[in-house]
């Protein structure tokens, strides 16, 4: 696994980086990261908030 590095630069750099890294993936990659996103939008939104005791 690839050492974490934090993305610097313009908006339009970053962008230009993601475009670039999408289309190096395959099909089943892009489907991987896109099912991932559904699940996690999932759970965000039929997550119960937990109310603090103040």
């Amino acid at each position: 696994m690839k050492k974490a590095v934090l993305n610097c630069g313009t908006p339009k750099e970053l962008e230009a980086k993601r475009i670039v890294e999408i289309k190096s993936l395959s099909y089943l990659e892009r489907l991987e990261r896109l099912m991932a996103h559904l699940e996690v939008s999932y759970m965000l939104k039929t997550a119960q908030k937990i109310q603090s005791k103040k």
